[in-house]
């Protein structure tokens, strides 16, 4: 084998006992185990936070009726969790993480580009849930006349931090037995929330909802594709890597899909029903998305939604850190994995610290950061799963750690359509949060950044389709030519 890319070791190092040793390497064939079906809990459980109530607010945000949103809802959450199933195919196939297997799309190197992005967005996604956490517990407090001060929200950052990161650091086995038990304790518990709350629903005040246009449909449809599946896509291979190379393929797209959509469908759903019967609920989710739900419940449930919010929560941040974390090495950083988890785990913190005691505003940055990062990892979907969708062989492995191999050290057009479908992108996008009004600059011709079509988010779409297109046209020939090399006779 030829010289290897020393960031990325082609065998796991030691770790510590009850701790997770493997990074970047490729899964041993003695290390693969479990079914299709048991991609359900992972992604059931990271899924099944409350918070999808609170999109029912932010999709009614966008002036549309209530049957409008929930078509959109059900085809964007669908549509972008099933793109996270073709992701995880990919990890079946090459029994390695998400941002290891992308290096066949854009090289060695190359890849660094996507693992950086995609390391920011899992961050985000970290920080965002935590302090959503955080938040909540705070409001349940008051709720119940109990006024700590601050310390509320520090010992409500103590436990989930804790949570977070220690199941990162763990690594997989310990994140599969965590999200059986928030499977169970939060679906159960979110029936119990849904059963106190459904008195509230005005289905008069809800039929009543302004019917909005075609720029507003695509503006909410963007909008749940950005916060649902494909805020999971550049992780989706890493929980399905440990699987058998022999699992049925239609298995895992299909529990990978069911897994992360059932959920959020029906959350949004009943979250819209909520928000069209209450504008003053709609209103305070904007200032604390999960506390303002406790407005609706008896005072004997706040703390059991306490739970169900924390701990669904915790289900999606500990994904997130365990992905960030092998991004990170993804990106050249050179420690081992449960190291890179703790560095970010410490990232995390800081970040929870200021939104949850500094910050006067959640929902409006929180757009920014799904819209601003969401047209950067659509163009590398969208080059990923051109990518995916041109294979007919197994990856070669030790070629994935090798800038010599077939797959070289960068593919200029993998990286030029995520560079050029982002540049589009972002100026087909609008936001109005300070620091990111630079956005929109091509929406001239569309009537400007106060035209109708400025909120429509078309650069996420634009991004996705340009990066699948782009890499079906011209690298279909570079695909034949890696695949016609013999592939090592072992691994």
């Amino acid at each position: 084998m030829t010289a290897l890319d020393h960031g990325a070791p082609p065998t796991a190092p030691p770790a510590p006992n009850g701790i997770e040793a493997n990074g970047l390497n490729v899964i041993a064939e003695s290390e693969r185990k479990g079914r299709a079906r048991d991609l359900f809990w992972p992604w059931f459980g990271a899924n099944v936070s409350v918070l999808g109530l609170s999109y029912g607010s932010f999709v009614l945000g966008f002036g549309i009726t209530f049957l409008q949103a929930t078509v959109v809802a059900l085809i964007g959450i669908v549509v972008s969790f099933a793109l996270c199933g073709i992701v995880a195919l990919a990890g079946r196939r090459g029994s390695a993480p998400t941002m290891l297997l992308s290096r066949a799309a854009f090289g060695v190197h190359g890849n660094r580009l996507a693992a950086v992005i995609s390391w920011v967005l899992l961050v985000g996604w970290e920080t965002a849930l935590t302090s959503l956490a955080v938040l909540a517990t705070s409001t349940v407090f008051g709720e119940l006349g109990i006024d700590l001060g601050p310390f509320t929200k520090i010992v409500a950052l103590i436990v989930v931090a804790a949570l977070t990161v220690g199941g990162g650091i763990a690594g997989f086995d310990a994140i599969m037995r965590m999200q059986k038990w928030i499977t169970v304790i939060t679906g159960v518990l979110t029936v119990v929330y849904i059963a106190l709350t459904a008195g509230s629903i005005d289905l008069g005040a809800v039929a009543k909802l302004p019917s909005g246009d075609a720029t507003a449909l695509i503006g909410a449809l963007v909008f749940v594709m950005t916060g649902f599946g494909l805020g999971w896509v550049n992780a989706a291979a890493d929980y399905s890597r440990y699987l058998p190379r022999s699992t049925r393929g239609g298995g895992v797209f299909g529990w990978t899909t069911f897994g992360g959509a059932v959920a959020p469908i029906v959350l949004v759903v009943f979250g819209l029903l909520l928000a069209g019967s209450s504008p003053k609920l709609s209103s305070a989710i904007g200032a604390d998305p999960i506390g303002a739900l406790t407005s609706l419940l008896p005072t004997w449930f706040l703390v059991p939604f306490a739970i169900v919010a924390i701990l669904g929560l915790v289900g999606g941040s500990v994904l997130n850190i365990y992905s960030s974390g092998l991004a990170l090495l993804s990106a050249g950083v050179r420690v081992p994995r449960y190291v890179a988890a703790g560095i970010d785990g410490v990232l995390v913190i800081a970040g929870t610290i200021y939104v949850a005691f500094f910050a006067n505003d959640f929902v409006g940055p929180f757009q920014a950061f799904l819209i601003t990062l969401g047209v950067p990892i659509a163009a590398w979907c969208g080059v990923f799963i051109g990518d995916v969708a041109l294979r007919r062989r197994a990856y070669a492995d030790a070629e994935l750690l090798d800038r010599h191999g077939r797959y070289g050290s960068i593919r200029p057009s993998a990286v030029l359509l995520v560079i050029v479908g982002t540049v589009l992108g972002w100026g087909l996008v609008v936001n109005g949060t300070a620091g990111f009004t630079w956005q929109g600059y091509l929406l001239g011709p569309l009537g400007g950044r106060e035209g109708a079509w400025a909120y429509a988010n078309l650069g996420v779409l634009l991004a996705l389709v340009l990066g699948f297109v782009g890499t079906v046209v011209l690298t279909r020939g570079a695909v034949r030519r890696q695949e016609s090399l013999p592939l090592p006779e072992a691994r």
